[in-house]
Protein backbone atom coordinates (compact mmCIF):
# COMPACT_ATOMS: atom_id res chain seq x y z
CA UNK A 1 0.00 0.00 0.00
CA UNK A 2 2.93 2.45 0.70
CA UNK A 3 4.67 1.35 -2.61
CA UNK A 4 1.51 2.17 -4.13
CA UNK A 5 0.91 5.63 -2.47
CA UNK A 6 4.54 6.52 -2.95
CA UNK A 7 3.98 5.94 -6.91
CA UNK A 8 1.06 7.58 -7.33
CA UNK A 9 2.65 10.70 -5.94
CA UNK A 10 5.50 10.49 -7.28
CA UNK A 11 2.72 10.57 -11.00
CA UNK A 12 1.42 13.72 -9.19
CA UNK A 13 4.66 15.68 -8.63
CA UNK A 14 5.93 14.17 -11.91
CA UNK A 15 6.15 17.59 -14.20
CA UNK A 16 4.19 17.68 -17.28
CA UNK A 17 6.26 18.41 -20.66
CA UNK A 18 5.55 21.70 -21.75
CA UNK A 19 5.19 22.16 -25.62
CA UNK A 20 8.49 23.81 -27.07
CA UNK A 21 5.77 26.88 -28.84
CA UNK A 22 6.06 29.86 -25.86
CA UNK A 23 1.99 30.54 -26.15
CA UNK A 24 1.11 26.68 -26.20
CA UNK A 25 3.48 26.42 -23.06
CA UNK A 26 1.61 29.71 -21.36
CA UNK A 27 -1.98 28.09 -21.94
CA UNK A 28 -1.49 24.33 -20.59
CA UNK A 29 0.45 26.01 -17.50
CA UNK A 30 -3.03 28.17 -17.08
CA UNK A 31 -5.07 25.26 -17.67
CA UNK A 32 -3.24 23.42 -15.13
CA UNK A 33 -3.68 26.42 -12.72
CA UNK A 34 -7.37 26.63 -13.49
CA UNK A 35 -7.73 22.62 -13.07
CA UNK A 36 -5.97 22.71 -9.62
CA UNK A 37 -8.11 25.33 -8.01
CA UNK A 38 -11.21 24.33 -9.40
CA UNK A 39 -10.77 20.70 -7.78
CA UNK A 40 -9.41 22.56 -4.36
CA UNK A 41 -12.87 24.66 -4.47
CA UNK A 42 -14.90 21.53 -5.22
CA UNK A 43 -12.77 19.74 -2.39
CA UNK A 44 -13.77 22.59 0.11
CA UNK A 45 -17.67 23.11 -0.94
CA UNK A 46 -17.78 18.62 -0.42
CA UNK A 47 -15.96 19.68 2.77
CA UNK A 48 -18.11 21.99 4.16
CA UNK A 49 -21.57 20.48 2.79
CA UNK A 50 -20.53 17.55 5.14
CA UNK A 51 -19.84 19.39 8.57
CA UNK A 52 -23.22 21.30 7.59
CA UNK A 53 -24.84 17.92 7.54
CA UNK A 54 -23.13 16.63 10.87
CA UNK A 55 -24.45 20.04 12.29
CA UNK A 56 -28.08 19.61 11.25
CA UNK A 57 -27.53 15.87 12.66
CA UNK A 58 -26.12 17.13 15.77
CA UNK A 59 -28.63 19.55 16.35
CA UNK A 60 -31.48 17.17 15.48
CA UNK A 61 -30.17 14.93 18.44
CA UNK A 62 -30.00 17.52 20.58
CA UNK A 63 -33.44 18.35 20.19
CA UNK A 64 -34.75 14.84 20.47
CA UNK A 65 -32.95 14.09 23.64
CA UNK A 66 -34.64 17.72 24.59
CA UNK A 67 -38.06 16.45 24.17
CA UNK A 68 -37.30 13.35 25.60
CA UNK A 69 -36.01 14.85 28.49
CA UNK A 70 -38.55 17.71 29.31
CA UNK A 71 -41.25 14.86 30.55
CA UNK A 72 -41.13 11.91 31.97
CA UNK A 73 -41.50 9.61 29.07
CA UNK A 74 -41.29 10.18 24.89
CA UNK A 75 -44.59 11.16 23.16
CA UNK A 76 -46.67 8.44 22.38
CA UNK A 77 -47.15 7.78 18.77
CA UNK A 78 -50.66 8.90 17.20
CA UNK A 79 -52.65 5.44 17.18
CA UNK A 80 -54.29 4.65 14.00
CA UNK A 81 -57.84 3.97 13.61
CA UNK A 82 -57.96 0.28 13.68
CA UNK A 83 -60.49 -2.00 12.87
CA UNK A 84 -61.86 -3.90 15.53
CA UNK A 85 -62.13 -7.45 15.52
CA UNK A 86 -65.07 -9.70 16.33
CA UNK A 87 -64.96 -13.54 17.54
CA UNK A 88 -66.08 -15.99 14.62
CA UNK A 89 -69.94 -16.30 14.12
CA UNK A 90 -71.36 -20.22 14.54
CA UNK A 91 -72.18 -21.75 11.61
CA UNK A 92 -74.47 -20.30 9.55
CA UNK A 93 -76.96 -22.06 6.85
CA UNK A 94 -77.19 -20.85 3.55
CA UNK A 95 -80.25 -19.68 3.70
CA UNK A 96 -81.74 -18.01 6.57
CA UNK A 97 -84.69 -19.31 8.45
CA UNK A 98 -87.57 -17.09 6.79
CA UNK A 99 -88.41 -15.57 10.84
CA UNK A 100 -84.81 -14.07 10.89
CA UNK A 101 -87.01 -11.07 9.03
CA UNK A 102 -85.19 -9.70 5.82
CA UNK A 103 -81.55 -9.58 5.17
CA UNK A 104 -81.97 -5.34 4.10
CA UNK A 105 -84.06 -2.61 4.65
CA UNK A 106 -84.43 0.72 3.30
CA UNK A 107 -81.42 2.26 5.63
CA UNK A 108 -83.63 4.59 7.27
CA UNK A 109 -85.02 4.98 10.24
CA UNK A 110 -88.34 5.76 12.32
CA UNK A 111 -88.58 6.66 15.92
CA UNK A 112 -90.82 5.60 18.64
CA UNK A 113 -94.00 8.35 19.04
CA UNK A 114 -93.91 8.50 22.76
CA UNK A 115 -92.08 8.93 25.87
CA UNK A 116 -91.79 6.78 28.83
CA UNK A 117 -91.40 6.86 32.73
CA UNK A 118 -87.87 7.43 34.18
CA UNK A 119 -86.72 3.72 35.23
CA UNK A 120 -84.50 3.53 38.18
CA UNK A 121 -84.53 5.55 41.68
CA UNK A 122 -80.77 7.03 41.90
CA UNK A 123 -78.24 8.41 39.82
CA UNK A 124 -77.45 9.88 36.46
CA UNK A 125 -80.40 10.38 33.94
CA UNK A 126 -79.40 9.04 30.74
CA UNK A 127 -82.00 9.86 27.89
CA UNK A 128 -81.97 7.40 25.08
CA UNK A 129 -84.10 7.17 21.75
CA UNK A 130 -85.86 4.10 20.19
CA UNK A 131 -85.78 3.64 16.44
CA UNK A 132 -86.53 0.70 14.00
CA UNK A 133 -85.27 0.45 10.15
CA UNK A 134 -87.94 1.02 7.72
CA UNK A 135 -88.78 -2.33 5.66
CA UNK A 136 -87.76 -4.53 8.88
CA UNK A 137 -91.48 -5.44 9.61
CA UNK A 138 -90.96 -4.29 13.04
CA UNK A 139 -92.96 -1.04 14.91
CA UNK A 140 -90.81 1.12 16.78
CA UNK A 141 -93.26 1.43 19.57
CA UNK A 142 -93.40 -1.86 20.17
CA UNK A 143 -90.02 -2.37 20.17
CA UNK A 144 -89.35 0.61 22.14
CA UNK A 145 -91.71 -1.38 25.17
CA UNK A 146 -89.48 -4.48 25.20
CA UNK A 147 -86.43 -1.51 26.35
CA UNK A 148 -88.53 0.37 28.69
CA UNK A 149 -89.68 -3.17 30.20
CA UNK A 150 -86.03 -4.48 30.47
CA UNK A 151 -84.64 -1.35 31.91
CA UNK A 152 -87.49 -1.07 34.65
CA UNK A 153 -86.61 -4.61 36.05
CA UNK A 154 -85.08 -4.53 39.17
CA UNK A 155 -82.47 -6.87 37.64
CA UNK A 156 -81.29 -4.25 35.18
CA UNK A 157 -78.39 -1.73 35.07
CA UNK A 158 -80.50 0.56 37.16
CA UNK A 159 -80.50 -1.77 40.12
CA UNK A 160 -76.87 -0.42 40.92
CA UNK A 161 -78.19 3.30 41.70
CA UNK A 162 -75.62 4.68 39.53
CA UNK A 163 -77.73 5.72 36.55
CA UNK A 164 -81.41 5.72 35.76
CA UNK A 165 -83.34 5.78 32.04
CA UNK A 166 -85.52 7.15 30.44
CA UNK A 167 -86.82 6.73 27.09
CA UNK A 168 -87.63 10.04 24.90
CA UNK A 169 -90.22 10.43 22.23
CA UNK A 170 -89.15 10.98 18.47
CA UNK A 171 -86.36 12.43 17.79
CA UNK A 172 -85.66 14.63 20.55
CA UNK A 173 -82.86 15.03 22.27
CA UNK A 174 -81.38 12.01 24.40
CA UNK A 175 -77.28 11.00 25.19
CA UNK A 176 -77.89 7.39 23.37
CA UNK A 177 -80.27 5.87 20.46
CA UNK A 178 -81.16 2.12 20.52
CA UNK A 179 -81.35 1.04 16.84
CA UNK A 180 -83.37 -2.21 15.44
CA UNK A 181 -81.77 -2.71 12.36
CA UNK A 182 -81.44 -5.28 9.31
CA UNK A 183 -78.36 -7.28 8.94
CA UNK A 184 -77.23 -5.49 6.13
CA UNK A 185 -77.37 -2.27 7.69
CA UNK A 186 -76.02 -3.25 11.23
CA UNK A 187 -73.11 -4.46 9.47
CA UNK A 188 -72.93 -0.89 7.51
CA UNK A 189 -73.17 0.68 11.02
CA UNK A 190 -70.72 -0.81 13.36
CA UNK A 191 -68.38 -0.97 10.55
CA UNK A 192 -68.16 3.05 10.83
CA UNK A 193 -66.68 2.05 14.20
CA UNK A 194 -64.53 -0.12 12.94
CA UNK A 195 -66.31 -3.59 14.48
CA UNK A 196 -67.12 -5.81 12.22
CA UNK A 197 -69.89 -8.10 12.39
CA UNK A 198 -70.44 -10.20 9.68
CA UNK A 199 -74.18 -8.85 9.62
CA UNK A 200 -74.39 -11.53 12.53
CA UNK A 201 -74.31 -10.21 15.55
CA UNK A 202 -75.27 -6.49 17.41
CA UNK A 203 -73.17 -3.46 18.62
CA UNK A 204 -72.17 -0.40 20.30
CA UNK A 205 -70.39 2.71 18.72
CA UNK A 206 -70.62 6.09 20.89
CA UNK A 207 -74.25 6.93 21.32
CA UNK A 208 -75.44 4.09 19.05
CA UNK A 209 -76.70 0.69 20.51
CA UNK A 210 -77.09 -1.48 17.48
CA UNK A 211 -79.30 -4.81 17.61
CA UNK A 212 -79.55 -7.08 14.67
CA UNK A 213 -82.87 -7.75 13.41
CA UNK A 214 -81.93 -11.52 13.06
CA UNK A 215 -80.39 -12.03 16.30
CA UNK A 216 -83.31 -10.45 18.12
CA UNK A 217 -85.88 -12.47 15.97
CA UNK A 218 -84.14 -15.90 16.39
CA UNK A 219 -81.61 -15.35 18.64
CA UNK A 220 -78.27 -18.00 18.32
CA UNK A 221 -77.80 -21.80 18.15
CA UNK A 222 -77.63 -23.81 21.08
CA UNK A 223 -78.38 -20.68 23.31
CA UNK A 224 -80.38 -22.76 25.49
CA UNK A 225 -83.33 -19.88 26.51
CA UNK A 226 -85.91 -18.74 24.88
CA UNK A 227 -85.76 -15.81 22.18
CA UNK A 228 -87.24 -13.27 24.95
CA UNK A 229 -84.46 -13.39 27.37
CA UNK A 230 -82.03 -13.40 24.39
CA UNK A 231 -83.48 -10.03 23.75
CA UNK A 232 -83.19 -8.82 26.85
CA UNK A 233 -79.44 -9.96 27.24
CA UNK A 234 -78.71 -8.35 24.19
CA UNK A 235 -80.19 -5.14 25.13
CA UNK A 236 -78.33 -5.29 28.52
CA UNK A 237 -75.10 -5.97 26.37
CA UNK A 238 -74.94 -3.60 24.12
CA UNK A 239 -76.39 -0.67 26.45
CA UNK A 240 -73.93 -2.07 28.88
CA UNK A 241 -71.33 -0.85 26.62
CA UNK A 242 -72.77 2.49 26.17
CA UNK A 243 -72.63 2.93 29.99
CA UNK A 244 -68.64 1.75 30.18
CA UNK A 245 -68.77 -1.67 30.89
CA UNK A 246 -66.70 -3.96 28.74
CA UNK A 247 -66.59 -7.63 28.13
CA UNK A 248 -66.23 -10.33 30.77
CA UNK A 249 -65.36 -14.39 30.85
CA UNK A 250 -67.57 -17.17 31.87
CA UNK A 251 -66.57 -17.61 35.45
CA UNK A 252 -66.97 -21.27 35.71
CA UNK A 253 -68.53 -24.45 33.37
CA UNK A 254 -72.46 -24.37 34.76
CA UNK A 255 -71.94 -20.73 36.14
CA UNK A 256 -74.69 -17.95 34.84
CA UNK A 257 -72.79 -16.33 31.90
CA UNK A 258 -72.16 -12.72 32.62
CA UNK A 259 -74.04 -10.40 30.72
CA UNK A 260 -71.44 -8.86 29.33
CA UNK A 261 -70.24 -12.10 28.56
CA UNK A 262 -70.58 -12.16 24.55
CA UNK A 263 -72.88 -14.91 24.88
CA UNK A 264 -74.02 -14.63 21.29
CA UNK A 265 -70.85 -16.23 20.45
CA UNK A 266 -71.31 -18.78 22.63
CA UNK A 267 -71.99 -19.50 26.39
CA UNK A 268 -68.18 -21.23 27.06
CA UNK A 269 -69.59 -23.64 29.27
CA UNK A 270 -71.50 -21.24 31.45
CA UNK A 271 -75.90 -20.70 31.45
CA UNK A 272 -78.06 -18.45 29.83
CA UNK A 273 -78.23 -14.95 31.88
CA UNK A 274 -79.70 -11.95 31.03
CA UNK A 275 -79.01 -9.87 33.69
CA UNK A 276 -75.96 -7.73 35.22
CA UNK A 277 -77.52 -7.71 39.06
CA UNK A 278 -78.18 -11.36 40.26
CA UNK A 279 -79.71 -11.53 44.06
CA UNK A 280 -79.67 -8.04 44.49
CA UNK A 281 -75.94 -7.51 43.44
CA UNK A 282 -73.82 -6.83 40.47
CA UNK A 283 -72.79 -10.23 38.68
CA UNK A 284 -69.49 -10.31 36.73
CA UNK A 285 -66.72 -12.23 35.46
CA UNK A 286 -63.11 -11.59 34.41
CA UNK A 287 -62.78 -8.91 32.19
CA UNK A 288 -61.72 -9.47 28.70
CA UNK A 289 -59.35 -7.45 27.43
Amino acid sequence: MASELRSRTDRRRTPVPLPSDPVEARDVVRAARHRRRSQARQRRYLVAGVMAFAGLLALAGLGRQFLLDDGDDAPPPVARAAATPMLVPPSQPADPPADAGPAAGAGTFTYATTGGPVAGGAGTLRKYRVAVERGAGQEADAFAAVIEQTFADPRGWTAGGQVRLQRVAGEGSADFTVFLATPATSEKMCATAGLHTDGYSSCRSTGKVIINLARWLTAVPKYGAPVADYQTYVINHEVGHELGNGHEACPAPGRPAPVMQQQTYGLQGCVANSWPYLDGQRYAGAKVP
